[in-house]
């Protein structure tokens, strides 16, 4: 059944999530084991045995249709981790930070006409494609008809509320028949998103609570949970996710590899791999060698190795170098205060009493799906580092729910639902 394409083949049984039952086969006893149980957990008894893509660069766009063939590009998103790793456990950035116009357009044409072809009159549809690195061959690796997890990364990494508004393509409005509430209606949904921002999704594991379980990525999912920054760049939003997991990091931190564990926690995807990569940088490995056992695009590597040298530099100076520039600089860099003090070897309340001295303070900017053109009436927002402030608070009285973070075994988001719900019903503003 391989010889069209040997080994390694991707096998992925039908009508199952998250790739339960799939795997890469590399020789002919792994591909007869991952068969056998992807047949025993496929309800339709099918597997797809496909090429290899091993290596590629994974994109995916969201896309809705209406009845009259409007078509809207709600978000590109691109895998840090490449093809061979399930998308739900590979770090994620909106927008696609590598692609060219060119196949940014292709894949805008593609993803529409796949949409046609499949017959998804109205609604919203996940499209996955992959990218030779090397020749820029271009595949497409699947197509989800359907609100997706994705859709939900998409949505609230753009403001735009893909399940809302299918639900009415569904029964029978236009995409220019409804409005963007997000701008208060100034434009209709059929105007694409536009962001001036960068968002990073990273998944969140718990390989501690099922110590049998391998912590080794494949195309079946193992994440339980994820969480999602926003940033006016690609270090700043990759930083606060770092953050964000509540695994007991404030930023890329040091695994302590010897040199030879080093090497296998970048050929092996894992859910450290991303440490292990500054931990290379540390160690004065190139791009190109951490490129070849990564296969990480090379811009995501300069952009982490800028964060290891910023922390090199870092350790050679006092707190007192420290101005208002610098730390500027620091903050939009996506450096907490609390890494800033281990950096600097002093404590957290020193840092955050000299950036305060600085006048080195965030705004908060909205997410408002037009990147400031048009006006805003949301009320979702994230914290930056510059000068112009975009929120308005009222002097209504609030009440600030603070969330339990990424969703793990054992702890979900209903608790902060129903706070919300509770106090929303009160009258409160939330």
């Amino acid at each position: 059944m391989t010889n069209g394409t040997g080994f390694p083949v991707i096998i992925r049984p039908s009508f199952t999530l998250g790739g339960t039952g799939g795997g890469i086969a590399f020789n002919a006893q792994e591909f007869d084991s991952i068969c056998r149980h992807g047949l025993e957990v496929s309800p339709a008894k099918q597997l797809l045995i496909e090429e290899s893509l091993i290596g590629w660069k994974e994109f995916e766009m969201e896309v809705v249709r209406d009845k009259n063939d409007n078509c809207i590009i709600v978000c590109s998103i691109e895998n840090l981790d490449p093809m061979g790793v399930h998308t739900g456990d590979s770090i994620t950035v909106a927008p696609a930070q590598t692609l060219s116009d060119k196949e940014f357009q292709i894949m805008r044409s593609s993803s529409i006409n796949i949409l046609r072809k499949v017959g998804v009159d109205t609604g919203g549809s996940n499209v996955q494609f992959a990218v030779n690195p090397f020749d820029g061959r271009m595949v497409v690796v699947e197509m989800n008809p359907r609100v997706s997890r994705s859709s939900a990364l998409a949505s609230k990494a753009t403001g735009f509320p893909i399940a809302k508004v299918a639900a009415k393509l569904a029964v029978g409005y236009c995409l220019d028949e409804l409005a963007n509430e997000v701008t208060g209606g100034n434009i209709p949904a059929s105007f694409e998103p536009t962001i001036d921002y960068v968002v990073t999704k990273i998944p969140r594991f718990a390989f501690e609570k099922f110590p049998l379980a391998e912590d080794k990525l494949t195309t079946q999912m193992k994440s339980v949970g994820e969480v999602m920054a926003i940033g006016r760049t690609f270090q700043e939003s990759f930083q606060k996710a770092l953050r964000g997991l509540e695994t007991g990091i404030n930023g890329l931190e040091e695994l302590g590899l010897q040199q030879d564990d080093l090497k296998n926690q970048l050929t092996q995807p894992s859910s450290t791999r991303i440490l292990a990569v500054g931990n290379a940088f540390r160690e004065n490995v190139t791009v190109e060698e951490v490129y070849i056992a990564t296969k990480i695009d090379k811009w995501f590597l300069n952009q982490i190795r800028e964060l290891i040298y910023i922390e090199q530099n870092l350790k050679k100076l006092v707190i007192s170098d420290i101005d208002r520039p610098i730390m500027t600089a620091l903050k939009q860099r996506g450096f907490s205060d609390s890494r800033l003090a281990n950096l600097l070897d002093v404590s957290e309340a020193q840092v955050r009493k000299v950036r305060h001295s600085l006048e080195v303070r965030p705004v908060f900017k909205r997410v408002d799906t037009c990147a400031g053109e048009f006006d805003s009436t949301t009320s979702y927002f994230y914290s930056t580092y510059e000068e112009e402030d975009e929120s308005h608070p009222s002097k209504n009285k609030k009440v600030l729910i603070l969330g339990g973070g990424p969703n793990r075994i054992g702890q979900g988001i209903e608790f902060d639902y129903c706070c919300v719900m509770r106090f929303l019903r009160s009258g409160t503003r939330v």
